[in-house]
């Protein structure tokens, strides 16, 4: 009797020790789903895969609008994607369990005019027509250079609303006086000769250059927090490399359709970043804040709790 206790004992500990081994191992391999677009600012994600575990599979979903990918991210279909930060902010202040887990790209936009406009500062854009996407980042940084140029975007300006895809052929024509918009359009404006840039976004404005982060779920974070180290440890490896190698990442948003000579002066607009400090929380908080006067919320989220910063501290002490 003593013997077969004696074997039950000695099986019982030999596969509790085994059943342990293999739930705190972290090289078991993982598969992933990640959301973005298909353009240079929100490139990271297509590089996942370089930067990997040998048993790590990430599949990339491209989405053509951050309100669609949001939606597949919260539904459980993606495990982690990109986001413009306005959307963000929409979402934590409805109550949507949001995280942001790292940087993706600053900068990207830009106001054009027309090449031979008599446009030569922002203040000249007083009584000028100009393109906009309601509700948009590029939306709230057009009211901020109408507003701390004393121009009042309701009635001395006319604010026309255009599809991105559409502003520089409006341009071109002399539909609009000017456009603010996203990269490529406004480098495409550029290139296609009919365009020139009138200015960047300034660091110095009250939410400054900040544009777009990863977010995943506070279900993700507590239920898969190793799934999310490995893919916010992907996505500072692979901002590196990019920072590092320009061609590598050129030719890769030459992949999405962009010629070229457009991307020659577009990714000089363009910052790709991971690492998120006490600044870039500030800023965006002051684009809650803006977003709160224009109307686009109704209430201003707690921002400090949209943030998840220790994915980035842990692959940021790996490099």
């Amino acid at each position: 009797m003593k013997r077969f206790m004696t074997i039950i004992l000695s099986v019982t500990l030999v596969f509790g020790l085994a059943a342990c081994g293999r739930s705190e191992s972290p090289s078991a391999g993982s598969d992933a789903k990640v959301g973005t677009w298909k353009t240079a600012q929100t490139i990271q994600p297509f590089f996942y895969q370089e930067f990997a575990g040998a048993d790590d599979t990430v599949e990339v979903l491209p989405f053509t609008n951050p309100g669609d990918m949001k939606t597949a991210l919260l539904a459980g279909s993606l495990d982690m994607c990109g986001t413009t930060i306005v959307t963000a902010i929409t979402a934590a202040s409805k109550g949507e369990p949001v995280v942001l887990v790292g940087g993706l790209s600053n900068k990207c936009s830009a106001l054009a005019v027309a090449k031979d406009s008599d446009i030569q500062s922002a203040a000249d854009l007083k009584g000028k027509k100009i393109a906009y996407v309601p509700g948009t980042m590029h939306h709230l940084l057009l009211l901020e250079v109408l507003t701390n140029n004393g121009i009042d975007p309701e009635t001395d300006v006319v604010l026309i609303r255009i599809d991105f895809f559409d502003m520089g052929q409006a341009l071109a024509q002399g539909t609009v006086d000017a456009f603010y918009s996203g990269e490529p359009y406004p480098s495409m404006a550029v290139a296609g000769g009919y365009g020139r840039i009138l200015l960047y976004p300034d660091d110095n404005e009250g939410f400054g250059i900040i544009n777009s982060a990863m977010m995943t779920t506070k279900q993700q974070v507590e239920e898969n927090p190793e799934l999310i180290q490995k893919l916010v440890t992907a996505h500072v490896k692979a901002t590196e490399a990019l920072n590092a190698d320009r061609e590598k990442w050129m030719e890769k948003s030459i992949e999405f359709g962009t010629e070229r000579q457009v991307m020659e002066v577009a990714l000089d607009n363009i910052q790709l970043f991971w690492d998120i400090d006490e600044a870039y929380i500030n800023s965006v908080k002051n684009l809650a804040q803006r977003m709160l006067e224009q109307g686009l919320i109704t209430e201003i989220p707690d921002v400090e709790a949209m943030f998840d910063l220790h994915f980035i501290e842990n692959a940021g002490r790996g490099l």
